[in-house]
């Protein structure tokens, strides 16, 4: 009895192959020995079952059988049925196998609906839970752990910027070039690479598409010339919004500042 009819528990209630239950109660003959499983599942669902919840959708199985005097193997039609569709099919055969299955459905109630089987399902629909919230924490630590490399990538930009936005005063170009990992001179060599300054009487000056954008300012810085005389010397330096400037320039070129790149490594070019 045992064996009967093979039983499927991986769905959340018992279900039973409509395929492997016509087999066994048309195996003593009767009108369902003599009708294709197509039309005897047509005419047992017109008693009022309904699909999705008695029966489910067709679901492709390969199955093998006897044609004539040949085994072969064909892709069928079959549908996954509730016990309690099973059991009144069975009831409507009236035939022996027909009471036979309908008395191992009843006895298969009877154990799923145990205290010990009930417990046992929750405990195993508990475990599933389980499993699922320590795959969504596992996701969670995946994308915390993105975040965090994120911020930390993003870390040495935002202090970078911050350096910038705070500051309110003139900057030298040698302070820029030292950010930069860069001497004077060749950042000055850089910046006229890249069309934002040129040289004029040993003062470097911006290009007219950069002038009047407030990014520098000309000082007087008092020099004393190698003969002793006493001199003055024009200067520029950048605002704030003049190394913004200078930064996103730079960083179109793939020129960035030492605090940003992986190793922070200075290196001087003359």
């Amino acid at each position: 009895m045992n064996d009967l009819i093979k039983i499927n528990y991986e769905t959340e209630r018992p279900t039973v192959s409509a395929r492997d239950l016509y087999d066994v109660v048309s195996s003593d003959g009767g009108t369902t020995g003599t009708e294709r499983f197509s039309k005897w599942f047509e005419r047992y669902v017109g008693y009022g079952f309904e699909e999705g919840k008695d029966y489910s959708t067709p679901n492709k199985k390969v199955r093998v059988q006897i044609e004539g005097s040949r085994q072969v193997s064909r892709e069928v039609d079959d549908y996954d049925l509730s016990i309690e569709m099973a059991k009144e099919i069975c009831m409507l055969q009236r035939t022996e196998k027909g009471k036979q299955c309908r008395t191992y459905f009843l006895d298969l109630e009877k154990a799923w609906n145990t205290p010990e089987q009930i417990i046992a399902r929750a405990l195993k629909m508990a475990d599933k839970t389980i499993d699922s919230l320590k795959d969504r924490c596992k996701l969670l630590d995946g994308q915390i752990m993105e975040s965090q490399k994120l911020i930390s990538q993003m870390k040495p930009k935002a202090d970078y910027m911050d350096r910038i936005l705070s500051s309110k005063s003139l900057v030298a170009t040698t302070q820029i070039a030292k950010d930069y990992g860069y001497s004077a001179i060749a950042f000055n060599r850089l910046l006229h690479s890249l069309g934002v300054q040129f040289r004029v009487n040993d003062q470097w000056v911006l290009y007219a598409k950069h002038q009047n954008m407030g990014y520098v300012h000309s000082i007087t810085i008092d020099i004393t010339r190698s003969d002793g005389r006493p001199d003055v010397k024009m200067q520029t330096e950048w605002t704030q919004k003049g190394r913004l400037f200078l930064y996103e320039l730079l960083k179109a070129n793939l020129i960035i500042p030492v605090i940003e790149k992986p190793f922070q490594i200075s290196f001087e070019y003359q």
